[in-house]
């Protein structure tokens, strides 16, 4: 009898926490869009996004109608992309253009626009559900969730550009010696993932509502109890790896050149001996290939701009000179791959830039190019200039020139270095667009600069860059210029890394690709598959609790 009534009394907690949440659905709604943050990067609270997940389901179920169903994933989603991005803020204060206090109001406003993703999975799961009139039941409700959310982060990918940062299958992939359920993303894609989360989200609503309708709910609390530990033995148990590898040998440079010196053209020549000394000693007659970070190089070292450009470099103002001194840095028979800038000039005129990934040997000549494609709005270029500059806005990154994409995933063959994928900084969190599909890599290299986004903002670019190396079965090697940076094989180990602000470099051999996914071969096809399936099932099972 007296282990009963403490079990009553938390019973009858919970009944009072449950009656609270509903009372105020839209406070409630914002509060759990918050704590499913946490399961992000680098807290990595993953049972509390499937918590919070659990609580939508129950608040999208009891809406009144289809609007507020949208006003709750909206809620939901405002709380969720305020907590998850507020790492933007921390780069307005690494600019003089615009006020500091900006940025908090820039996370807010660019929250206001995303939260109409998962306001339009919570209504397309309420309308399913109305329409057999089986919203109030909720057994299924949740099913009809993860394929509409599944639906939402694809759109909320490529809509204006796309802004895919934080889809919440990222909450479920492991620790860096483990993919945790990540390794579920080489046949479903990282979107599918996300559906997984909430179909997870919606086991524990299910268990908890069963628990609390119950008398005792001994035997729902049982199984919900088991579910999260074989849920939490999926996700933290380490996985061993092979030294499979490829017999390219490699050097990856960190610099450790943080942001607020970053472009300041008095300490040019001094960044580059930072980071040549670090990529120094090489060893005689060891071919390497060397990776140096995103904004790596200052110098423009294409020949044939006006010569007023070639003031900023940082050894000599001609870029033949400045390319021969990087070929001795890095030795005989060796290639870098390092950020740059390229310049796009018209009649002896600048008018755009681009952010490059420069290939040079060690002759000095340039062997390839490529130019990043998918650029951040506001970053790199100024959105609506016509409307914004007069009011004072101007973008995040030092210049005064716009960066024009370039041409999307490329693969670039560099015989006794390999076959690379390049991909700069941002365009990594793209799921199925990182690759050319005609031309498969042996590798993905990932150049960035996480020096803008604080302490949260590189560890979830890391873990977004894992994912890829799963989907794809590529390995990934990210360079950046103060951490994460790190070397990641195809099942999304991270094998070695260097941590935030220490300057260092890893040596080693590029670990060995997979087999073509089945996310390689088909892209995003498999993600939307899985949602019209589960929007499926959701039909029939609706129709037979109809019937």
């Amino acid at each position: 009898m007296h282990g009963q009534r403490p079990k009553a009394a938390r019973m009858d907690a919970a009944r009072r926490l449950a009656a609270l949440l509903i009372a105020r659905p839209f406070p409630s709604a914002l509060a759990l869009g918050g704590i499913a943050a946490c399961g992000f990067q680098p807290l990595a609270l993953w049972p509390l996004t499937l918590l919070a997940l659990a609580g939508l389901i129950e608040l999208t179920s009891r809406a009144q109608d289809w609007k507020h169903a949208a006003l709750i994933g909206w809620a939901f989603g405002l709380g969720h992309f305020t907590v998850g991005n507020s790492w933007i803020a921390t780069a307005f204060t690494y600019q003089a253009n615009m006020p500091h206090w900006l940025g908090s109001i820039a996370v807010v406003l660019l929250s206001v626009y995303l939260a109409v993703y998962p306001a339009l999975a919570s209504l397309g799961a309420w309308l399913l559900a109305k329409r057999f009139g089986l919203v109030r039941t909720r057994p299924w409700l949740g099913l009809a969730l993860a394929g509409c959310w599944i639906v939402s982060e694809w759109l909320r990918s490529w809509v204006f550009t796309g802004f895919a940062w934080n889809p919440l299958g990222v909450a479920l992939l492991g620790p860096f010696d483990s993919p945790g359920l990540g390794f579920l993303a080489k046949w479903i894609g990282t979107y599918g993932l996300s559906g997984v989360a909430v179909m997870l989200g919606w086991a524990i609503h299910r268990f908890v509502t069963r628990a609390l309708a119950s008398a005792a709910g001994l035997g729902e609390t049982f199984r919900f109890g088991a579910t999260a530990l074989l849920l939490a033995a999926l996700v933290y148990v380490p996985v061993r790896h092979g030294a499979d590898s490829t017999g390219f040998r490699f050097t990856l440079v960190q610099p450790d050149i943080r942001q607020e010196v970053l472009d300041d053209p008095t300490l040019f020549e001094t960044h580059f001996l930072k980071t040549a000394q670090l990529t120094l000693p090489h060893v005689p007659g060891q071919e390497r290939l060397v990776l140096w970070p995103e904004s790596g190089i200052p110098d423009y070292l294409r020949d044939g701009y006006p010569r007023y450009l070639y003031r900023q470099l940082t050894y000599a103002a001609d870029p033949e000179i400045a390319r021969e001194r990087i070929g001795r840095v890095i030795g005989p028979g060796s290639l870098l791959l390092t950020g740059a800038v390229d310049v796009v000039i018209r009649d002896d005129d600048e008018v755009a830039a681009r952010n490059a990934i420069t290939a040079i040997d060690s002759q000095g000549h340039i062997l390839a190019g490529y130019a990043k494609a998918h650029l951040v709005p506001f970053g790199e270029y100024l959105a609506l200039r016509p409307i914004l500059e007069p009011l004072g806005a101007s973008r995040l990154v030092a210049g005064t020139l716009d960066f024009w994409p370039g041409l999307g995933p490329r693969t670039y063959d560099f015989g006794p270095w390999g076959k690379a994928g390049m991909q700069i900084c941002y365009e990594i969190i793209f799921s199925g667009h990182v690759v050319d599909p005609l031309n498969r890599p042996d590798y993905i290299f990932n150049p960035s600069n996480d020096g803008w986004f604080g302490s949260w903002g590189p560890p979830q670019h890391l873990a977004q860059a894992r994912l890829r190396a799963i989907e794809e079965g590529l390995p990934v090697l990210r360079a950046t210029t103060t951490g994460i940076s790190a070397v990641i094989d195809a099942d999304g180990i991270v094998r070695q890394h260097v941590p935030r602000h220490v300057a260092a470099r890893i040596d080693g051999y590029i670990p060995a690709a997979h087999t073509p996914t089945p996310f390689a071969r088909l892209g995003n096809l498999l993600p939307l598959g899985f949602a019209i399936l589960l929007l499926a099932l959701t039909v029939v099972a609706m129709r037979r609790m109809k019937g």
